[in-house]
């Protein structure tokens, strides 16, 4: 699986190289730089699928199809592009192992793309045991349920002011309006909730990959006669959850950036966030 490239969604929206080149060119880019990454995403898709042995069954979908995009149990995902790319691809798999291919060594963190194209073909033969790295769940009361490998974010559509009564695993209840409330695992503690835990005088420490935990931060609490803002940040352990009501029309939950595929609540819904017992399967 891949993302595609900026050539191709520059391409997309201008039609030809020529528009695509002057559109750069009017913000100070280059084309050249642009067809080069291009280039590498598609070298390195080439050289992966030479390592798939001609026997096994193959596909390729691209990160935009992933809701519609059906995984089988035995299968073993390619995952070639960014870290996000194993991110998006994770809630949608059950513990099929996922190999994560940098397609431009240095300019990504390598951190869940951790192996070159030239690696894949002894990897698919040698099948070496994964790393197993918690997943965060969030629940509706409808039984609808979502994912995610980095963070769930509950709030307004558009980052606007969303309120919720929330309630932390010890029972303590707050009525709050705020920016949106982030519950991040230690993949994806040095993403969006590294940001905001760098922004608070005493942030929860964040758990480790593999540990089943979680970090959870309000954002931007507004303290009121109505609302409150103490209720702000904290550890999930296994079997914790944060339970949260909402008091908009409409609020949204999607998981690691991904908000084309999100779950929605209306007034008097209710969410619980807790760690899921879907793991990730990294080789």
């Amino acid at each position: 699986m891949s993302r595609r490239s900026e050539l191709d969604e520059l391409l997309a929206r201008h039609g030809t190289r020529g528009a695509a080149a002057f559109f750069l060119r009017r913000r100070g880019r280059d084309l050249d730089e642009v067809t080069a990454r291009h280039e590498a995403l598609q070298d390195a898709l080439t050289r992966v699928g030479a390592a798939v042995p001609t026997d096994w069954r193959r596909g390729h979908v691209e990160r935009a199809d992933l809701p519609r995009f059906l995984f089988a149990p035995e299968d073993i995902v390619v995952a070639v592009g960014p870290d996000g790319l194993v991110a998006n691809v994770a809630k949608y798999l059950t513990g099929q192992p996922v190999i994560g291919v940098d397609p431009e060594p240095g300019r990504n963190a390598g951190v869940l793309v951790r192996h070159r194209p030239d690696a894949v073909a002894g990897l698919l033969r040698d099948r070496p045991p994964g790393q197993s790295r918690t997943m965060v769940v969030a629940r509706l009361d409808d039984g609808q349920e979502l994912y995610g490998l980095n963070e769930i974010y509950v709030g307004h559509a558009g980052h606007q002011s969303a309120r919720y009564i929330l309630s932390d695993q010890a029972g303590a209840r707050e009525r709050q309006s705020s920016s949106g409330l982030i519950a991040g695992t230690g993949t994806g503690a040095t993403g969006w909730c590294a940001s905001i835990a760098k922004e608070r005088a005493v942030a929860p420490a964040a758990p480790s990959p593999e540990e089943p935990a979680l970090c959870w931060y309000v954002r931007e609490a507004w303290p009121s006669p109505a609302t409150g803002a103490s209720l702000v940040a904290g550890v999930l352990a296994g079997g914790d959850e944060l339970e949260l009501t909402s008091e908009s029309e409409r609020l949204v939950v999607f998981a690691d950036g991904l908000e084309s595929d999100a779950l929605e609540l209306s007034w008097g819904q209710r969410i619980s966030i807790g760690v899921a017992t879907r793991r990730l399967n990294l080789i």
